[in-house]
């Protein structure tokens, strides 16, 4: 198999999101580190804060109980771990595909995450994944693809214990999983 800049993946094993990082493209021995700072003023229910990541895409993001369970103007911690895992999931797509040698041409997806606050936690996380036809992808193989992504992105791995779906709209085939 052809390795690829960044990653080296063992088709042997059929799993192509155990890859692991080249030692040549990643710095600190293929281990990451991401932060973000969360403020916070006054109470629960009238106080507010702030949320701030290194890269500055947020960057005093306000954020506040009416936010988190109302409808104000801001962010949620909830909404954030959505974003997450949309965007973890879509970019495991597209590296499955790329190293399958057919590259995406455009992916979509929407996670909504559901919130059961009687049981005090997220009872689950609904993909909804829309993709483009790509050439000489079969929906059989792309809907193989799209479950190990849901399976092995490391946002899902962090959600091991909540339940995760997946709906696909491939061309023709529409498959929840």
């Amino acid at each position: 198999m052809k390795k690829k800049a960044g990653f080296n993946l063992s088709e042997k094993t059929g799993d192509l999101f155990r890859g692991t990082l080249d030692q040549q493209n990643f710095k600190n021995n293929n281990k990451m580190k991401r932060s973000a700072k969360a403020h916070w003023t006054g109470d629960l229910n009238t106080g507010h804060g702030q949320l701030s990541t290194d890269s500055n895409v947020l960057d005093k993001t306000q954020y506040s109980f009416n936010t988190r369970f109302g409808d104000g103007i801001g962010t949620n911690p909830e909404e954030l771990l959505a974003a997450a895992h949309a965007g973890c999931f879509t970019m495991a797509i597209a590296y499955a595909l790329s190293q399958k040698g057919t590259p995406a041409n455009e992916l979509e997806t929407k996670a909504s995450v559901s919130v059961d606050l009687a049981k005090g936690g997220i009872t689950g996380i609904k993909l909804t994944l829309n993709a483009t036809i790509i050439e000489g992808m079969s929906a059989d193989s792309f809907l193989e693809i799209a479950n190990e992504a849901k399976l092995n992105c490391l946002i899902s791995k962090a959600l091991t214990g909540v339940a995760i779906s997946l709906h696909v709209n491939y061309g023709a085939l529409q498959s929840s999983i």
